[in-house]
């Protein structure tokens, strides 16, 4: 849910068909990684980022982890860096690399493959997914708030907090738009129900949902498949899903274990890479 995929996808020269005219095909799976959550691929260097939580997603026992892994499934480095908490979305932008961390916002400096700064998040609960804008701003969801916060000129602060987020959980920025994907208002014991898929305005914070606003499901990864869908998984259900921005038809692409978390879309290849958080894999696939 990150500037380089859209700088990707809009590169790209053709067209990807918004229902895959073949079976989508597993074209590779990588164990050694921890409840991964999230997964960010930088095609100029040909690395996969991927982040482990090796625990569970609110303990602050240190034991998180990023790892690199090669665009065709190896694993190049499981600890390239260590010590975080619970590790979840991803962002790479600039040479950076974001990493969203329970109530913190983690900056890596990729080349250097080490931490340069933590910004923590007052009062934040569960930052999940991360999303940067054309112009740098760097968008991160509060999942147990229905926040969205924002870094902006070196400052982290809250830029929404509406309860019709419904458990804001996938982030993408399109155009002067923020997409958001909604894992459920949250309870107790977890999501208390499915979450909608919505459009926030960059400009003034307008927020509007996608075809009737209906619930889809306990959304968690979010990417642009074309110009009108979207690629989404279920975490709880299990799943890769598309979405029909115009119509909010939802429809089941691969079938998947519950734990399905945030993935992420290569246009150029046409494969998506998928954390299966509860399996301890991170699979790819090929759609046709």
């Amino acid at each position: 849910m990150r500037a380089l995929k859209l700088a990707a996808l809009a590169a790209s020269t053709f067209a990807v068909a918004a229902t895959a005219s073949a079976e989508p095909k597993q074209i590779w799976e990588l164990t050694g990684v921890k409840a991964p959550e999230s997964a960010v691929a930088d095609l100029t260097s040909g690395v996969i980022y991927v982040s482990s939580i090796d625990g569970k997603p609110l303990d602050k026992d240190g034991n998180g982890f990023i790892s690199q892994v090669s665009l065709d499934g190896r694993m190049i480095k499981a600890d390239w860096i260590t010590g975080l908490d619970a590790p979840k979305g991803l962002a790479l932008r600039k040479g950076k690399l974001y990493v969203a961390d329970i109530d913190q916002l983690v900056e890596i400096d990729v080349k250097e493959g080490k931490v340069l700064k933590k910004y923590p998040a007052k009062d934040a609960k569960f930052l999940n997914d991360v999303a940067i804008s054309s112009d740098d701003q760097v968008f991160v969801s509060d999942t147990g708030t229905d926040t969205i916060w924002k870094l902006a000129d070196g400052k982290f602060e809250p830029w929404l907090q509406n309860e019709t987020l419904a458990g804001p959980n996938g982030l993408l920025v399109q155009g002067d738009q923020l997409i958001v994907a909604g894992f459920g208002k949250m309870g107790e014991a977890g999501p208390t129900g499915p979450g909608p898929l919505l459009s926030i305005a960059l400009a003034d914070k307008t927020i509007k949902p996608f075809a009737d606003g209906k619930p889809l499901g306990n959304l968690d990864g979010l990417e642009a498949l074309d110009a009108t869908h979207f690629l989404v998984t279920d975490y709880m259900a299990g799943g890769l899903f598309t979405i029909d921005a115009e119509t909010g038809k939802m429809d089941k692409l691969i079938p998947l274990p519950s734990g399905s978390a945030d993935h992420t879309y290569i246009p150029a290849s046409k494969t998506v890479l998928i954390p299966l958080m509860n399996d301890n894999k991170l699979v790819a696939y090929k759609i046709e």
